[in-house]
């Protein structure tokens, strides 16, 4: 048998080879899984046919990630579980290219085709920066330059212990042997997930449509053909290394559909301290690409425009924000993976123009979401300190003016956000406020369209 390398250059060259396959690689997929968690990890499932050797032998499982911890596989035959065993694992990845190649032939012999038609053979005494130095049958020695004008190397079979591909190779015990289903776990990192969504603001933005796409991003250096996918959402801790993650199955209560006019969409559950998605249908997930797979559609949920001013924070800036519930009334009500919300608003001649995004951290349902947009072109606020005075060494009053500016054709509602620290009250107000909590003041404003509108308050602390 021979090998046969092209090159343009000498360090790019292509290798054609015909290697024979043992038969313990020829090995049917019976099912493959996938979970993904957004944090640079997958947990791999993989069952497949194997003929396993009767007592003990070699076992070679090929075609997994590229970026595999190997201290985390786990190998079990269903067939066979008490009576085929592990005893060693090796991880091989030193595969084959082109460099490695020719350093197993040093004063070996091969052949070289030229550009010209010229055909050199002889012993390989190096190969360096594109040039590879031959000793011909007479003892000449020849230089021959790479790049554009060496086509082709031809060379003795493939030498011993380099592979083609990432492989996991087992000295395994059976009692049996024989054709067996097995099942591989192992974690690899290269593999991640996130979710973005949609939204369409209706034109009397009192509604949205939210919907929710998983992105997919697979640089684990492995394909992963009709898979089961499963997505974890949710913190996840971590220890480095990391450790084995098999063991028994948790028990979880009864699932909710996502998407559920889609046929083969996702389902969701509670898992542990977190939320799993399963995709109903296989997918693949080639190595090296983006692939995006609905993960929910909700239409004309109800929803509202605020306008928030928070001086302390955004000058004279007044934000603008659409809130919803994400609840079952509201055609939603499963818990929300985090990732970026991206809003859009069909202008007048019906085209969508992208009015702001946001990101959303992980929601669980029946909670609102704020989404923020942007800022008000046309309403502007001010605030102002008017006096600070102590009134005993424990006791300090602060008297602070909002104005709020409308130049808008309507008149809107502008929520006014104050940030207090201490042991606080307020004790005059030209305008009813509210206590949200311990350390934030509101007060809700509607300023009529082209007008003014001021709020004065005098806040008291007291110090311990």
């Amino acid at each position: 048998m021979t090998a046969i390398l092209r090159a343009v250059p000498l360090l790019a060259i292509s290798l054609i080879l015909a290697l024979e396959t043992p038969a313990q690689v020829k090995d049917a997929t019976e099912g493959l899984q996938i979970t993904v968690y957004n944090s640079d990890l997958a947990v791999v499932k993989d069952r497949r046919k194997m003929a396993v050797p009767t007592g003990v032998g070699e076992l070679k499982f090929t075609d997994v990630a590229t970026r595999i911890d190997p201290t985390s596989v786990h190998f079990e035959s269903l067939s066979d579980p008490e009576g085929t065993t592990v005893l060693e694992q090796n991880y091989e990845y030193d595969l084959v290219n082109p460099t490695k190649l020719l350093d197993k032939y040093l004063d070996q012999r091969v052949r070289l085709y030229v550009q010209e038609g010229e055909v050199h053979e002889g012993m390989l005494l190096s190969q360096a920066e594109g040039r590879v130095i031959l000793k011909d049958d007479s003892g000449q020695i020849q230089v021959v330059s790479g790049g554009e004008n060496l086509l082709r190397v031809e060379l003795p079979n493939l030498p011993e212990g380099l592979i083609t591909r990432p492989t996991l190779v087992w000295q395994t015990w059976s009692k049996t042997g024989g054709e067996q289903l097995a099942q591989v776990t192992y974690m690899t990192g290269g593999i991640n997930w996130k979710a973005d969504y949609v939204m369409v603001v209706a034109p009397d933005e009192k509604t949205v449509d939210l919907t929710g796409w998983v992105t997919l991003d697979n640089q684990s250096g492995a394909t992963y053909r009709d898979a089961r996918l499963k997505l974890i959402a949710g913190d996840v801790n971590r220890v480095q290394p990391p450790q084995e993650v098999y063991g028994k199955r948790a028990m979880v209560p009864e699932a909710a559909m996502l998407a559920a006019d889609a046929p083969g969409g996702f389902e969701e559950k509670a898992f542990f301290e977190y939320h799993l998605y399963t995709l109903q249908r296989p997918t693949t997930i080639k190595n090296a690409q983006t692939k995006q797979v609905e993960l929910l559609a909700a239409q004309d949920a109800p929803a509202k425009k605020i306008y928030l001013y928070d001086g302390q924070k955004s000058g004279k800036k007044v934000e603008v924000k659409m809130e919803f519930r994400n609840s079952k009334e509201n055609r939603m009500g499963m818990p929300l993976p985090k990732g970026t919300v991206r809003a859009f608003k069909a202008d007048t001649d019906g085209s969508l123009e992208f009015v702001g995004e946001d990101q959303i951290d992980h929601t669980p349902k029946d909670e609102d979401l704020r989404i923020l947009l942007g800022n008000a072109f046309d309403i502007v606020g001010e605030r102002t300190q008017l006096e600070a005075r102590e009134v005993s060494r424990a006791v300090r009053e602060e008297t602070w003016q909002i104005k709020l500016r409308n130049h808008k054709e309507a008149a809107v509602l502008v929520t006014v956000v104050e940030h207090r620290w201490g042991d606080w009250k307020v004790i005059r107000s030209s305008q009813e406020s509210r206590k949200k909590d311990a350390q934030t003041l509101e007060f809700d404003v509607e300023v009529a369209p082209d007008q003014e509108q001021v709020v004065t308050f005098t806040v008291q602390t007291r110090f311990f």
